[in-house]
């Protein structure tokens, strides 16, 4: 069961429809941030975590409701 804070990552399969929040980069780097638009990701059950598009990186997503 997913709850708030539950971390994602990039390439993983959705199990929970709801918001998830940009947590930062999987290789640990900090630049260059996300864009507004990709901060905060409607995602649905069975869909997967994206990349940060603008960067090209994969990227950890947290649950948020």
């Amino acid at each position: 069961m997913v709850k708030y804070g539950d971390r994602f990552r990039t390439g993983q399969t959705c199990t929970k429809t709801g918001k998830y929040q940009f947590d930062g980069y999987l290789d640990g780097s900090s630049t260059p941030a996300p864009t507004f638009e990709e901060r905060i990701i409607p995602l649905s059950n069975g869909e997967t975590f994206p990349p940060i598009r603008s960067s090209n990186k994969g990227a950890w997503w947290k649950y948020i409701g």
